[in-house]
């Protein structure tokens, strides 16, 4: 399955990038890409919305990790919002809930931002 993902930006320097498709060890890169892109044009926050996304390998949750870790360094907020009963399953197996600003609506992401 390929992927896609569209980009909303606000005024306020927020982008809200919604991800759709399997981000797997032939998407995560395509991924990672248009994250550092957005890194690149010093964003205040991204929210990535997993709704759309059906299925997320190790390569997919490094891929996040990674964006993650570049939010840090770049005093960047990164919040994921509506995962999926599977994405979220995995992120439970990771214990990763905890290590991410996780929420169930972009809006709630956004609030404080």
């Amino acid at each position: 399955m390929s992927i896609g993902m569209q980009t909303n930006h606000s005024d306020n320097g927020v982008v809200t990038l919604l991800i759709e498709g399997d981000i797997d060890m032939s998407s995560s890169t395509v991924v990672r890409t248009h994250l550092t892109d957005l890194f690149d044009k010093n964003q205040k926050a991204i929210v990535v919305d997993l709704s759309k996304v059906s299925y997320i390998d190790s390569s997919g949750i490094a891929t996040l990790v990674e964006g993650l870790q570049w939010s840090h360094a770049n005093n960047t907020k990164f919040r994921l919002t509506r995962l999926t009963p599977m994405v979220k399953d995995v992120f439970e197996i990771a214990r990763l809930l905890t290590v991410f600003e996780v929420f169930d609506s972009n809006e709630e992401a956004l609030e404080g931002v």
